[in-house]
């Protein structure tokens, strides 16, 4: 864990073009042969960090309605994109994929995978009736996540994830009961 926290942190300094194995190396305090021993280069020990902090930090979204859960998943992201080092390794990435076919390859399955449960929560909200039948579950996610990720990188104050489910009301609104 040592060196893929090393690695969020070489990333998040001094961007992707910069990272080398041996900033990393130098910063978990361990040589570039325990590195390549795990990791054949710098986008797999990367891809394996971004991998395994998802692993340990997601939500639990098994319980509850559609919205509560949505909200419970934008509420994290918003956490996480605020202010972290994860958030600080986004523009890096953002402007590494524009130079390097594989990790742009890396970005686009990771948030493909990443954004695939928030869409599943909204299909699910859909068919249960909890959200209108006309919303469209890939572009409401893309919403979400982009006054999100918006937030983050384009304005001086993250999204405030204590407004998750003001955020949820506005993209999905409420299914109106009948009178």
């Amino acid at each position: 864990m040592i060196i893929r926290q090393a690695a969020f942190e070489e990333l998040a300094e001094v961007g992707y073009g910069a990272f080398t194995i041996e900033g990393v190396a130098a910063r978990a305090r361990v040589g570039k042969s325990t590195i390549y021993r795990h990791w054949r280069d710098k986008l797999d020990l990367i891809a394996d960090a971004f991998e395994t902090a998802h692993q340990h930090a997601v939500p639990d979204i098994t319980t509850g309605t559609a919205a509560e859960r949505l909200a419970r998943l934008i509420r994290h992201v918003a956490e996480v994109a605020g202010d972290s080092t994860f958030s600080r390794c986004i523009p890096a990435l953002i402007e590494g994929a524009q130079h390097d076919s594989r990790l742009r390859e890396f970005n686009h399955h990771y948030s493909a995978t990443r954004r695939q449960s928030m869409i599943d929560l909204i299909s699910e909200g859909v068919s249960s009736g909890e959200f209108s039948a006309i919303v469209d579950p890939e572009l409401a996610t893309q919403a979400i996540l982009g006054t999100v990720f918006y937030s983050r990188l384009m304005t001086p104050e993250p999204f405030d994830p204590a407004r998750a489910q003001e955020l949820v009301a506005a993209i999905l609104g409420r299914r109106q009961e009948a009178k």
